[in-house]
């Protein structure tokens, strides 16, 4: 039994009078997604494992997820060619050595999940695979037509809750991780009931999705905060690639949070990218049209909303057979037709959305990350997988691969680790805390919002960038330190997100996937053709970054 005294990263929170629950576990995993859950499954196997997510095991990323799985098992396929797709469309800032762990271990971690329970959609007994963007030929798999996300995470949620494997905790917030001697040993969280618990392990994987609700329009869901970020920097962890927020090119355009995604696989079988004359758009543009690279059908959506004046384009499947459509886009076709409209007959307005978020917490290509104990997979981790622009229906894939790689990881670690902590004394601040108005929290919530779309979106420059930072200070002014509310704790955790993402996009200077700039609309792969990396430096407070050549493997 160790005994010891444990901190949080940062005083983010004072206890307020509350008691403290304490729990203890040999792994703590945080996040529910595929990344979250394939851990969780994979650790308990030989350890006492726990689960929190913020909400429920069905309001994740992955649960919304339509597209599918991308994996080489077609007869015509295989993980060289999935290699060049993935680099190709990474924009020259891939980790090859990454991207071939995650091509070469992909099938077998699908056709594992098929055992699990996930039924992937079969013709004549034979895996049906689609076509994406980006991809040199057919090879995502996908369930219920368009509902891959729901059924890969109903699949994986129920080997994890079936005989009390993992110990599982919906609708609580982590707040923070805790740290003994810069090692992470927990985390502290808040439940519905506004209950504090203290879960000591012996390791902690974060798996915490993304941050698209740092923008305006976006697919993903409210809980996607960059909470798992935002605590990884606060510990002292490296993080990298923050500028990298890939847009989706087909959301519905609508005013509403989130957006209804209108899946990619769509596109795949044959629908069209109009402008507001009714021409494709697309096909001068790329050989490959619709399906080519998401930043590149992004670029041109912009250009094209910027000469029409309009703020989205349309997407048109009436030339394809109704009765498929139904059958093929169950969701899709569902969540148009409660909304007004219908995808058989009219074209559809759509406009981009954020929709992934590529700069994480760095780790090697098991998932460690710097701070010792502490994991990260997932779309909360750095790998290096995707560069610059991720290749489509890969993010499911990498939370399959690297969470089952996590597990062999910790499998390694927990044999050789210290015992758990289990006597701490919490050095957490027990003062009064008013906290913020919820409505001011709201408010500043939705300013943040409207400056991150309007200065870091889809097309940035060096002047909307300094104002954007000016902007960010001034909201964090308004602002005093948070009381026991996830409101407040999820704001302050966006306000992280989104000041590094601005220094990040500020300091590239250049055009890369992604990233686009408007005073730098060209790649400079001698100058640039590099990783940043950021960390907070705790004698001043503000993030540190330096640069990393790609490729580099070490971790810290």
């Amino acid at each position: 039994m160790v005994r010891a005294s444990v901190t949080t990263a940062t005083p983010l929170v004072s206890r307020s009078g509350v008691e403290l629950r304490y729990s203890s576990y040999d792994v703590l995993v945080i996040g529910g997604g595929i990344a979250g859950l394939t851990a969780a499954v994979g650790a308990a196997n030989r350890w006492h494992v726990g689960l929190i997510t913020k909400g429920a095991l069905d309001e994740t990323t992955t649960f919304l997820a339509q597209g599918g799985i991308a994996a080489a098992l077609g007869e015509y396929d295989s993980p060289q060619l999935h290699l060049q797709d993935t680099l190709e469309a990474g924009a020259g800032l891939c980790d090859e050595e990454a991207v071939r762990v995650l091509v070469e271990e992909g099938p077998a971690r699908v056709e594992e999940l098929e055992k699990l329970g996930a039924k992937f959609d079969r013709r004549e007994g034979k895996l049906i695979l689609g076509a994406e963007g980006a991809h040199s030929v057919p090879r995502v798999v996908h369930a219920g037509g368009d509902a891959t996300g729901s059924v890969v995470a109903s699949a994986l949620a129920e080997v994890c809750l079936s005989g009390g494997r993992v110990e599982v905790h919906e609708h609580e917030f982590v707040i923070d991780l805790l740290l003994d001697g810069g090692r992470c040993v927990g985390a502290v969280s808040l439940d519905a009931e506004g209950v504090l618990t203290v879960s000591l392990a012996r390791a902690v994987v974060l798996a915490c999705g993304g941050a698209g609700q740092v923008f305006v329009h976006t697919t993903n869901p409210l809980v996607a905060t960059g909470d798992g970020q935002a605590m990884a920097y606060r510990a002292g962890a490296v993080l990298r690639d923050l500028e990298f927020m890939q847009f989706h090119p087909t959301a519905l355009y609508a005013d509403e949070n989130p957006t209804l995604l209108i899946t990619e696989a769509l596109r795949g079988e044959g629908a069209y990218l109009l402008d507001q004359s009714g021409e494709r758009f697309m096909v001068e543009a790329h050989p490959r049209a619709e399906l080519a690279p998401r930043d590149v059908v992004v670029r041109h959506m912009k250009r094209v909303m910027e000469r029409d004046r309009t703020d989205h384009v349309w997407l048109d499947a009436r030339h394809l057979d109704c009765a498929y459509l139904k059958e093929r886009f169950p969701t899709v076709h569902r969540g148009l037709q409660a909304r007004g409209f219908d995808l058989c007959s009219q074209p559809i307005p759509v406009a981009p959305a954020s929709h992934y978020y590529i700069g994480g917490v760095v780790t090697d290509l098991w998932g460690s990350t710097n701070i010792p104990g502490l994991y990260a997979c997932g779309e909360t981790a750095s790998t290096g997988i995707h560069g610059a622009n991720r290749l489509a229906s890969n993010s499911l894939l990498e939370g399959l691969v690297f969470g089952d790689r996590t597990v062999r990881e910790l499998n390694r670690y927990l044999a050789v680790s210290d015992p758990a902590v289990r006597k701490v004394r919490l050095a957490l601040a027990d003062e009064p805390r008013p906290g913020n108005d919820l409505t001011v929290v709201a408010d500043i919530r939705s300013r943040l919002r409207s400056l991150m779309s309007e200065f870091c979106g889809i097309v940035r420059s060096g002047s909307g960038l300094e104002e954007a930072e000016t902007g960010l200070s001034e909201l964090e002014a308004g602002l005093i330190p948070p009381g026991l509310s996830v409101a407040e704790m999820e704001l302050f955790n966006l306000l992280t997100v989104a000041r590094l993402m601005v220094r990040a996009a500020l300091l590239r200077k250049e055009s890369r996937g992604v990233h686009l700039r408007e005073d730098f609309p060209e790649p400079d792969d001698q100058g640039w053709r590099v990783h940043l990396l950021a960390q907070l430096d705790p004698e001043s407070g503000e993030p540190v970054f330096r640069q990393e050549p790609r490729g580099a493997r070490k971790v810290g």
